[in-house]
């Protein structure tokens, strides 16, 4: 059975149904807590590197560009993604993040990303 995988910014309350929380930011968020934040899991490896966060940040106009080259990013991750999913023992994963627009950030590619490998 595959994953349910959902979005939610970090600043939210943690719920029961959340599952593993899994915080897909590359810096830790500001303004929270660690004692706080509720987080499972923090695998870096599995967010944009430096270099492409940069470019984003300086190109937010480029958006179809950046979900390329983060998707390539991804690609060389796929060990790390299905150890991800593994241990998603409840088969429920929320992946955190304090982008201020979720739906135009590297969350969604990284969602589809691991769907795609848990279908």
């Amino acid at each position: 059975m595959p994953a349910i995988i959902q979005i939610k910014r970090i600043y939210e309350e943690p719920a029961d149904c959340d599952g593993e929380r899994v915080l897909v930011d590359r810096l830790w968020p500001r303004g929270v807590k660690k004692e706080d934040a509720h987080v499972d899991l923090w695998p870096k490896e599995l967010t944009p590197s430096n270099d492409l966060r940069k470019w984003f940040h300086a190109h937010l106009d480029q958006y179809s560009e950046f979900i390329k080259k983060y998707q390539s990013e991804l690609k060389s991750q796929t060990e790390q993604a299905e150890q991800l999913l593994q241990k998603a023992d409840q088969r429920r994963i929320t992946l955190l993040t304090a982008v201020k627009e979720p739906d135009q950030s590297h969350v969604p590619v990284l969602k589809q990303f691991l769907e795609m490998l848990d279908s």
